[in-house]
């Protein structure tokens, strides 16, 4: 079976499909007709299935709001209002992914021991924290890296009072950069928008491409995992941030355009850099590293692929410790991107805005991502000035 649900929560149906049914969902491409998706079912693919039947599932789809069509178009507005109408975009992942209230929060994510996946790197006292290297993976598996990191930036965290997160968007079209004027909620309170930041770049990128996708705020994980522990290390304190979710760098990578020439992530840095003159800024890229293995549909790691993995993370921090936005991209973009580094388009960005930097590696860890131990996700922190 095929089980599909829609990332972006417009409905909360989930939907099973018989896999011999699976080209039928080829078939709803917006070319053809009903008339025309059976009669390709049955000639080209040989699928015999009777028509009312083919048409309950379309309209089990349609119910769904799994076809682009008027109604998951109104289901999307509908959505979009209610939480720009919200208090607050609340943490979704309270409760679950960690505890949702303050103080048992602050006691687990006091719990993890960043020391074991130390890099034996200390970052100097006297020069400042600019900019870090968070995770996005879950806290279960990643929480001993972002102790560390944070740990490292407490007191860039503490005296800044802006932080902008550039956030991994896991559903976001290529080259996207995604902002928000809604605040984000933690168990500990509420880190509120620096609005006059986000109108500036919304001036920059036009109010569509600034905007157009903000509903993926909603469910995204990226800049929320960051957000808690932003919040957390300021020991419950606000903090005004701007929440930018990431779009692919897919295209970039293929060659068919170059990050540093596309005028889309001028617009933004330029419109970053003039709205945050004078203010005391910290820099946060929430980011994974390499995803390898069956669960994203590479060949199984063993012990000694997961060696080589760690060599080629650690070639590529090296390059980020040197802050060079374009060489980072160039050296992803030379292997086609082979380990899937879901946190390449917020490295960039943050790199990019911070400008002439340096930084050291303050943790590394590679966290399972199947019940084999044949998937892994690679993570680190980071620590610029």
């Amino acid at each position: 079976m095929l089980v599909l649900r829609d990332p972006l929560g417009l409905s909360d149906q989930l939907l099973a499909l018989p896999q011999p049914l699976a080209p039928l969902l080829g078939l709803c491409d917006g070319t053809r007709d009903l008339v025309g998706i059976h009669t390709a079912l049955t000639l080209r693919w040989g699928i015999r299935i009777c028509r009312p039947t083919m048409d309950q599932l379309m309209e089990m789809l349609d119910e769904a709001c799994l076809l682009d069509n008027q109604r998951s178009a109104a289901a999307m507005r509908s959505a979009l209002s209610a939480y720009r109408d919200a208090p607050n975009r609340p943490p979704v992942l309270a409760g679950g992914g960690y505890p949702a209230e303050a103080n048992t929060l602050k006691r687990f994510l006091d719990g993890f021991d960043g020391r074991d996946v130390s890099s034996g790197c200390q970052h100097p006292g006297n020069a400042p924290i600019l900019g870090i290297v968070s995770p996005h993976i879950d806290y279960a598996r990643g929480g001993p890296v972002y102790r560390a990191v944070w740990t490292a930036a407490t007191e860039a965290a503490r005296t800044a009072d802006l932080a902008i997160i550039f956030g991994t968007d896991h559903l976001g079209d290529l080259g996207a950069i995604t902002v928000t004027r809604q605040s984000y909620a933690t168990p500990y309170g509420l880190l509120p928008t620096a609005v006059d930041v986000i109108d500036a770049v919304a001036n920059g990128l036009g109010e569509e491409a600034a905007f157009g996708k903000e509903l993926h705020h909603r469910t995204e994980h990226s800049i929320e995992l960051a957000s808690v522990w932003l919040h957390h290390v300021r020991q419950g304190r606000s903090i005004e941030i701007v929440p930018v979710l990431c779009g692919s760098f897919a295209h970039f990578v293929a060659g068919q355009a170059d990050p540093a020439q596309d005028p889309h992530i001028e617009a933004a840095i330029a419109a970053l850099r003039q709205a945050t003159k004078g203010r005391n800024l910290l820099v946060v890229a929430a980011a994974d590293l390499a995803h390898v293995g069956p669960a994203f549909g590479g060949p199984p790691f063993d012990i000694h692929a997961r060696a080589e993995l760690r060599q080629t993370d650690e070639e590529l921090l090296e390059g980020l410790s040197r802050g060079d936005a374009d060489g980072f991209f160039a050296s992803l973009r030379s292997t086609g991107d082979r380990n899937n580094v879901c946190g390449l388009p917020p490295i960039y960005l943050a790199l990019r805005l911070l400008g002439n930097t340096c930084g050291e590696t303050i943790a590394y860890d590679q966290c399972p991502a199947d019940e084999a131990d044949t998937s892994w996700v690679s993570v680190a922190g980071m620590v610029w000035h």
